[in-house]
């Protein structure tokens, strides 16, 4: 039999009122060590709330859905996880669904979870949300995560890409590299524009003309960080560091280097962008940014509590910054993959 309410009311020595102002964080004023009791007792008990009749009081249901475009992208793991950690602290369970990269697949998504009294919904790295409108009819509120948009407006916990950039830059400026290659990502990517002119503005901040040849574009893989590595080479042979837009790309472009005769980091130092397991267990280790995906994730959650609380009244994107990762390919002193701190709104969390 489970243990009901009243159970816990008759061990702790007091009314089942008492306990249901405790359990359920109502601000009737309870006594400190009563409270205590009654927490300890319930815990002792095992006792476990009835969600599904706490849903009928309150038309809430304690679960949030989260829909991810692929659950086993290479980001899409730590961005759940940190969403999940946090709605866990919340009191939340958490319905996982995978939608495919079909807008089809999102709408269905959206109506099983709205038909089961879902509280709210985090869109992880979607790329489309043409089914929002059925949210909004619902009154559910959503949020996205690693999704960014061209026209401010939404909702969103992403990462702050200018920073990220400003970091990579200034580290191989102050190691007095003036001629600096960057591949970038593809072009329909909002992402890769505001890397592009990250770079730019770091360069003229530096006193440094942009130079178009510097510049190639990849695909986000390996193999496009090998060719556009080659390219750079055949028209900028004097350049003495490179920044990729992943991790991926970087590790292309230091095959290329290597087998141009070139020496990483001695003649061209190389940094990435990610933080992947590739830049870890690659040789020359890779110095890279880091994409701080469980903190967008724990972000996202947190702004996804806030509109559920009637806290966030305007829409916003939330930006979370990630930080440099020193490691062999940059030849800086002291290349280990040292603490770091994550930055997002007035929190900081350490990582290695």
């Amino acid at each position: 039999m489970p243990i009901t309410i009243r159970d816990v009311a008759e061990a702790a020595g007091v009314s089942i009122a008492t306990v249901s102002r405790v359990l359920n964080n109502k601000d009737h004023p309870v006594g400190a060590e009563t409270r205590q009791r009654i927490l300890a007792t319930a815990d002792a008990l095992g006792y476990r709330p009835n969600v599904a009749a706490r849903s009928l009081r309150t038309d809430r249901s304690a679960t949030v859905g989260i829909i991810a475009d692929d659950i086993i992208g290479p980001f899409a793991t730590k961005i759940m996880r940190g969403i999940q950690d946090r709605l866990r602290q919340a009191g939340y369970l958490c319905v996982i669904i995978s939608a495919d990269w079909d807008p089809d697949a999102e709408r269905e998504a959206i109506r099983d979870l709205v038909s089961r009294s879902i509280d709210g919904i985090v869109f992880s790295e979607t790329w489309h949300h043409t089914a929002v409108e059925l949210l909004d009819i619902a009154s559910k509120p959503y949020v996205f995560v690693h999704r960014q948009f061209a026209a401010p407006g939404q909702y969103s916990a992403i990462p702050d890409e200018r920073y990220a950039v400003h970091l990579v830059m200034q580290h191989l400026l102050g190691l007095e590299h003036r001629r600096i290659g960057y591949i970038n990502g593809p072009e329909r990517y909002y992402a890769s524009a505001l890397r592009l002119a990250s770079y730019r503005e770091e360069l003229e901040s530096a006193g440094l003309a942009f130079d178009p040849a510097l510049v190639a574009r990849g695909d986000w893989g390996l193999e496009s960080g090998y060719v556009s590595m080659q390219r750079l080479l055949a028209v900028q042979p004097r350049l003495t560091a490179l920044f990729a837009g992943n991790d991926l790309m970087a590790a292309g472009a230091i095959y290329a280097l290597q087998d141009a005769g070139l020496r990483v980091p001695e003649d061209v130092a190389v940094v990435g962008y990610d933080d992947r397991e590739i830049s870890r267990t690659f040789r020359p280790r890779l110095t890279t940014v880091t994409l701080p995906c469980y903190e967008m994730g724990q972000a996202a959650a947190q702004m996804l509590l806030d509109r559920m609380e009637g806290k966030a009244e305007v829409a916003e994107e939330v930006k979370v910054r990630g930080c440099l990762l020193v490691r062999d390919s940059c030849g800086a002193q002291g290349a280990s993959p040292a603490d770091c701190e994550v930055t997002f709104g007035e929190k900081r969390q350490s990582r290695r």
